[in-house]
């Protein structure tokens, strides 16, 4: 059911260090933090991302980041993941064009943010630093990153290869960490904010259920396979060279799983995992072109909403079902 009335807005650590309304963060996504749906995230009160790798070179991010703020004038951050490579993309040129623009909230991933901290730090950039385990978190905070969001086993792409489910992950956070953190991997609407909010977490990071909203730039074919889809129906790859991540079960990655467990190693795996051809699956529509990463969540994802109505229910959900709880305390 949609819930689009006004909802009390929902102040924790993690809004009062982003300057944002409510502790719902739309996820950095490959081809889908476009300008559209991260401007609709932020204008419902949550936090939206661009994705600047998305973007060709760093003079379209700029490009992009401006045509946001023509649809919103309220925060929104950008995603630059940082991962080794044998071309890397030009981070510092990328690190730049974020600065130049005015953006005030980052969110690194992948390698550690820490060669792009007194950078940051100096432009008054905030980072959120996304991790996979309590120890890289740890790591993350002693450098200086704003907050942290930390992957469950759950999540869609990489989730290390510690194994450890958001239960257990995000209590074991909120027992080390002093900074601010929000939880990721598994969480579509309220119930799971109160429960990320009672484990500990500040907030929650939602890839998955943005990307079937609205104003997700994917084709409408992907959006709808999220929602006919149960919790089975991902794939974990690249397990034996633990580089594991979790993508969409289709021919492609069972093909993949198959080829590994046999004994393959990457080359022999490389031409069905082209980023291309997963691209081509969120141009396209074709589920079975390439590899693309969605999470176990998808099996409570039912409906293709806009994207601020996902912010403003899962709020006001969330409200719901901890004010419920409360009074079983009579």
């Amino acid at each position: 059911m949609s819930e689009t009335r006004t909802v009390p807005s929902l102040r924790t650590p993690f809004t009062e260090a982003l300057g944002i309304e409510h502790p719902v963060v739309q996820g950095g996504m490959m081809w889908v933090g476009r300008a559209e749906l991260a401007a609709a995230v932020s204008e419902a009160g949550g936090l939206g991302m661009i994705t600047a790798l998305t973007q060709p070179t760093p003079a379209d991010l700029v490009k992009e980041i401006e045509r946001a703020r023509t649809l919103t004038d309220k925060p929104f951050g950008v995603n630059l993941t940082i991962l080794p490579s044998i071309n890397p993309p030009p981070y510092d040129e990328y690190r730049r064009a974020i600065i130049d623009a005015g953006i005030t909230i980052v969110e690194t991933a992948g390698s550690s943010p820490e060669p792009h901290m007194d950078i940051f730090n100096a432009a008054g950039v905030k980072v959120i630093h996304k991790c996979t385990s309590v120890r890289h978190a740890l790591k993350a905070q002693a450098v200086g990153v704003a907050a942290v969001s930390i992957d469950g086993f759950e999540c869609a792409g990489h989730p290390g290869e510690d194994d450890v489910p958001g239960l257990v992950l995000i209590p074991a956070a909120a027992d080390a960490l002093e900074i601010p953190f929000i939880a990721s991997g598994g969480f579509a609407d309220g119930r799971g904010l109160a429960a990320a909010l009672s484990l500990g977490a500040h907030g929650v990071n939602m890839g998955s259920r943005f990307m079937s909203t609205i104003e997700s730039p994917i084709a409408q074919a992907v959006k709808e396979r999220i929602v006919e889809a149960s919790e089975l129906d991902t794939n974990l790859i690249f397990r034996s060279l633990r580089n594991t991540a979790r993508v969409a079960k289709n021919a492609i990655s069972d093909e993949v799983v198959q080829i590994l467990a046999d004994g393959g190693q990457f080359p022999d795996v490389q031409p069905l995992v082209a980023g291309t051809r997963g691209r081509k699956v969120f141009e396209d529509g074709d589920l079975d072109a390439g590899i693309w990463t969605v999470g176990q969540v998808q099996g409570i994802i039912r409906d293709i909403p806009s994207a601020g109505d996902v912010v403003r229910r899962t709020v006001a959900q969330a409200h719901r079902v901890l004010t419920e709880r409360l009074a079983m305390f009579g």
